[in-house]
């Protein structure tokens, strides 16, 4: 039981280095009006956590708790999501909605293309 817990630390752990990357790439790239890496990130974790799903059959398997709950949790970024879709909104009610509007479609759209490729 202890080695699940492991699994998912480990996961979480490299998840939320990805995350920090994306980050701080678009950072650099100049990408600081709308916050692009946290959509990229919630539409990517959303396409994979489809595929993942749909791959590994065993719920508490060490392979789907390693990349889907540990990495895949660590890596997708609701919270970060959250508080941008609220200081975007204070700034632009249509902003804000935009953000809201791409990343909850589009997550479910690519959570639905891939399950749907794998299964």
């Amino acid at each position: 039981m202890w080695q699940n817990f492991l699994w998912v630390f480990l996961g979480g752990g490299f998840g939320s280095v990805a995350r920090y990357s994306f980050g701080l790439l678009f950072s650099y790239l100049g990408f600081q009006k709308f916050p692009f890496a946290t959509l990229l990130v919630n539409l990517l974790g959303s396409f994979l956590i489809g595929l993942f799903f749909g791959y590994f059959k065993e719920p508490f398997g060490k392979e789907r708790l390693w990349i889907v709950t540990g990495f895949l949790g660590g890596f997708t970024t609701f919270s970060a999501f959250s508080y941008e879709s609220f200081i975007l909104f204070e700034k632009s009610f249509f902003l804000g909605l935009l953000n809201v509007s791409l990343n909850f479609l589009g997550a479910l759209f690519l959570v639905w293309i891939g399950y749907k490729i794998i299964s």
